[in-house]
């Protein structure tokens, strides 16, 4: 994979980290520099290791699956990427009301926003990419785009957060077509 494709990658996968941080901030229960802190290094620290978990998976079955790889990487990005976008169409609202930066809703947020991460790790694995430099470049857009979208969430509130979901997901199919015109071009 080319560094773009690992950087439009990171940015797809870091959305909905994104999104939820919008939506703390916007809320007003997640305000001050250790909320910001904690949102960033958790959703940022879920999202480098939740690939490798995936790579690991997959690599085990990786030999077998060399033929039609590409097309598993394109399904799972496509599904996970339709997921986003579905989930951006539907307009739900947190209604909840505590911090969500602290606790166990720290950590089951992480987790929810990572599990996209680790089809992605699986998909790599197929692809027989080395999982370090993905997975690194993962973790940092995610916590930068957690800061990033805690702080904007708590200026604009949570207008455009559909709409972000959205543009994640897009992104993630984007990348599965490129993955498979790869392949077919070869």
């Amino acid at each position: 994979m080319i560094f773009l494709d690992v950087l439009l990658l990171s940015v797809g996968l870091a959305i909905d980290a994104c999104v939820v941080s919008a939506g703390a901030g916007a809320s007003g229960r997640s305000s001050g520099g250790r909320a910001t802190f904690r949102l960033g290094f958790h959703f940022g620290l879920f999202q480098f290791f939740m690939p490798i978990l995936g790579w690991y998976a997959g690599a085990t079955v990786s030999g077998a699956t060399a033929g039609f790889d590409h097309w598993i990487a394109f399904g799972i990005l496509g599904v996970v990427g339709g997921r986003m976008i579905h989930a951006g169409l539907k307009a739900e609202e947190n209604t909840g009301t505590g911090d969500p930066s602290k606790g166990w809703s720290l950590i089951m947020l992480s987790i929810a926003t990572s599990i996209d991460a680790l089809a992605v790790g699986f998909s790599l694995a197929m692809l027989e990419v080395d999982i370090w430099f993905p997975a690194v470049v993962i973790g940092i857009v995610t916590a930068g785009m957690s800061v990033a979208g805690l702080k904007l969430g708590a200026r604009l509130g949570s207008r455009f957060g559909n709409r972000m979901e959205i543009v994640g997901g897009v992104i993630l199919v984007l990348v599965g077509a490129h993955i498979v015109f790869e392949h077919l071009t070869a």
